[in-house]
């Protein structure tokens, strides 16, 4: 018998060491992320591990997982007590070591193993851990899988048969690296800034983006999990900033840069301005929809209204689908409906073949970005962005709000605004002339300019964007809307940026 995990344990007590600390709330809607210490200890773990065991056996699957682990200086740790649970559980193990999370789910194929386990916090702070993971490649756990994962967890219903193995992998990124670089090279010299924030992605994307021929300015890719800079996290503008000085100072053709665990990529182009990474994807959707007339492409419900009225996307027939923000979901969507890509806000890009394997690869997004460079003779990454119909758009921002809470908040603003198209009333001073609720509430009024608040799936927050095709002005009106709502909730605190 394996103890039942406790919700709550003071470090540097008997109890502690003795029992699994494991706080409800970690389980996230496809992933998992808990504070180390304080929210989860080893031993609540290893008790992470047996569950996911015993709910790998519950799905039918062969029970054989890849495991990798980030660049965090106790992540090593973390993943030998999964293991420990895995194992006990009765799973065949195959560890890659130091790895990306695309890197794990191309190992799924790669070695042909079914399942993942992966330990990243992704861009989370320093501080935080977890866990992604998945059954069905390239498929990543969602909603029901965390649901039935957490009850196994929490009431230690495990079934521990034995009989599993370990094995080490060697030199597996050097097959990740060969896969991403068995392709034609570049036609055009192209200079990229490549920023990894000291994560693990600094040990991977220059040789690949190299292998392609492009010349390479490094920017903060020496690994140092103490992230001394700034947290690897593209949609952060700290990030995004010293990409453009170094953009500038290099004079680059493009800057990108990578997440903690190298499935996000951003943009920044040779003008030293950051495009989001919505309106990348409509960039990218415009130069795939002309080489697949007819491709359908999946945005998130944060991403631009341009991927609905772009008239190029349009002109090449073109479909876009507005789905629920999330990897898991997107993931998810762009596999049911068969699309040609999926693109969300935050960096997740999705490419099915013949461009990917369906999961979200940062390196795989960045070479995409250089092959419709390498198409575009003559034009440059400014260029490209330009030609897009204008707006004005918020980066991507995040007010904090307990966990225990901020699904109750967003249902409470979801019903405010249906309220108020019910009556008739204006938001920043117009009419609502569309409400989306697949994913919280995305409020459009009459000239365009919409608002989005959702619940963060990953950290106690809040997330908002706001966009608008009609001006600046019209934007932080929608933002000064949205904000009056939140503030009428005592728990919502402060952002993380703003505009």
């Amino acid at each position: 018998m394996f103890p039942k995990p406790k919700p709550a344990l003071a470090p540097n007590t008997y109890a502690f060491e003795s029992e699994p600390l494991v706080k409800p709330t970690g389980f996230r809607e496809y992933d998992a992320r808990w504070l180390l210490g304080s929210e989860i200890n080893l031993m609540g773990v290893e008790a992470l591990g047996m569950g996911l065991g015993t709910l790998f056996g519950q799905l039918g699957v062969r029970p054989e997982v890849v495991i990798g682990h980030d660049f965090r200086g106790y992540s090593v740790s973390v993943k030998m007590a999964l293991m420990c649970g895995l194992m006990a559980a009765g799973c065949k193990v195959n560890d890659i070591g130091l790895a990306l999370s695309p890197m794990a789910y191309f190992a799924q194929f790669d070695l042909d193993v079914p399942c993942v386990a992966m330990v990243t916090a992704s861009h989370n702070d320093n501080g935080w851990t977890g866990v992604k993971m998945g059954a069905n490649r390239p498929l990543t756990f969602g909603p029901d899988e965390m649901g039935r994962l957490k009850e196994i967890v929490l009431s230690a219903r495990f079934s521990l048969k034995g009989g599993a193995s370990y094995a080490f992998v060697e030199n597996f990124p050097t097959r990740y690296v060969a896969d991403l670089a068995n392709r034609r090279k570049l036609t055009r010299r192209l200079r990229v800034v490549v920023a990894c924030g000291n994560g693990t992605a600094g040990a991977f994307a220059p040789q690949v983006l190299e292998a392609i021929g492009c010349d390479i300015v490094p920017l903060d890719c020496d690994l140092d999990h103490n992230f001394p800079k700034y947290n690897p996290n593209p949609e952060d503008m700290k990030m995004l900033h010293a990409v453009r000085d170094e953009v500038l100072r290099s004079k680059a053709d493009i800057g990108l840069a990578f997440d903690g665990d190298g499935d996000r990529c951003g943009v920044v182009d040779n003008d030293g301005e950051e495009i989001f990474a919505d309106k990348v994807g409509v960039m990218l959707a415009r130069d795939l929809s002309a080489l697949h007339p007819g491709a359908t492409f999946v945005a998130d419900v944060k991403s631009t209204g341009l991927f609905a009225t772009d008239p190029v996307l349009a002109r090449n027939g073109a479909r876009t689908d507005y789905w629920k923000t999330g990897h898991s979901y997107m993931k998810r969507r762009v596999n049911e409906i068969g699309a040609l890509a999926g693109f969300e806000k935050s960096g997740h890009f999705f490419f099915n073949k013949p461009l990917g394997r369906g999961y979200d690869d940062g390196l795989v997004s960045a070479l995409a970005v250089c092959d419709m460079l390498d198409r575009s003779p003559g034009r440059s990454m400014a260029d490209l962005k330009n030609a897009l119909p204008k707006t004005w758009q918020s980066p991507t921002m995040s007010p904090y709000c307990p966990d225990e809470v901020k699904y109750d908040i967003v249902e409470q603003v979801v019903k405010y605004f249906e309220a108020a198209r019910t009556s008739r009333e204006k938001v920043a001073g117009q009419p609502i002339r569309d409400l989306v609720t697949v994913n919280g509430v995305r409020v459009t009024v009459e000239d365009g300019t919409w608002g989005l608040v959702r619940a963060s799936s990953n950290k106690p927050e809040l997330v908002v964007v706001v966009e608008s095709p009609v001006s600046d002005a019209r934007m932080r009106e929608m933002f000064k809307a949205v904000d009056a709502v939140l503030r009428t909730h005592k728990e919502v605190g402060a952002y993380n940026q703003t505009i």
